[in-house]
């Protein structure tokens, strides 16, 4: 399996993960030139993407989708909730949306699923969406947990990303700089809930539970601009692994505005 995490953050989210033959993207929150880009500098084409898995609605996951559905024929994929969202936030931003009866391939929240070489497993997730939901992907050896956007971790989450080799997993913010910040108090409020995002220190906990011997890398991901920095949350992921008896294992650092490099496993 090969994955690089092509942007992380407010400003923008995608995930290429590659494996068997199969190459799809999770969440499309760039604009399709700036995916191509990316991309390319990887060494793909988007061409050769055969699907693109939708977590949530918010813009930063999805503000590319319309445009490459108007242009590629790629699988859409996302459960109900998620996918008239992503329409109507496309329709409010006057982005018309190529998606016919039968473009959308449906799934119900907490369902498995295939996507060519890859089985899917999804999962609930606690965020202020119409219906977010995390992923673990596998190719018959290697699991990959991508959860970002929660703001708990609850048991079925937790249950879910137990036993993956990689995960890419939210560390969004320090308390104390959200707290300190010139943000509006509501804004603070959603940041800090249980539907918001995952502090550095809530992600640490998080990340000491999943470490098991199979994990080989974890990135740490959806990192707030304003209110963190990366190294805090690599701070805070070492501590976690340092916790757990897992030292050895890697951890890269995702960005908002380059991608990651590619990891192989």
């Amino acid at each position: 399996m090969e994955i690089c995490v092509l942007a992380s953050g407010s400003s923008g989210n995608c995930v290429y993960v590659e494996a068997g033959g199969t190459r799809i993207l999770v969440d499309f929150g760039l604009s399709l030139r700036e995916t191509e880009t990316r991309l390319k500098g990887i060494g793909r084409s988007f061409s050769e993407i055969t699907a693109v898995l939708c977590t949530h609605d918010h813009t930063d996951h999805c503000r590319g989708l319309a445009s490459a559905a108007r242009r590629h024929p790629f699988r859409l994929v996302a459960n109900e909730g998620t996918a008239r969202a992503v329409e109507q936030t496309a329709r409010a931003a006057k982005a018309s949306f190529s998606a016919p009866p039968g473009r959308w391939d449906i799934f119900e929240s907490g369902a498995a699923f295939s996507v060519g070489a890859l089985t899917v497993e999804s999962f609930g997730v606690p965020h202020d969406a119409a219906d977010t939901v995390g992923y673990v992907l596998s190719d018959g050896r290697i699991r990959l947990g991508l959860c970002t956007d929660l703001g708990m971790a609850t048991a079925v989450i937790r249950r879910r990303l137990a036993g993956c080799d990689a995960l890419i997993l939210e560390f969004n913010h320090d308390v104390e700089m959200v707290r300190q910040s010139d943000r509006p108090w509501s804004l603070k409020q959603r940041i800090l809930s249980r539907i918001g995002h995952l502090s550095n220190e809530d992600a640490c906990d998080l990340l000491a539970e999943l470490a098991s011997e199979r994990l080989q890398v974890v990135f740490p991901a959806h990192l707030s601009e304003a209110c963190n920095t990366a190294a805090l949350a690599e701070r805070a992921a070492l501590a976690a692994l340092k916790r757990a008896g897992r030292p050895a294992t890697r951890v890269v650092m995702t960005h908002h505005h380059q991608t990651t490099e590619v990891v192989v496993l």
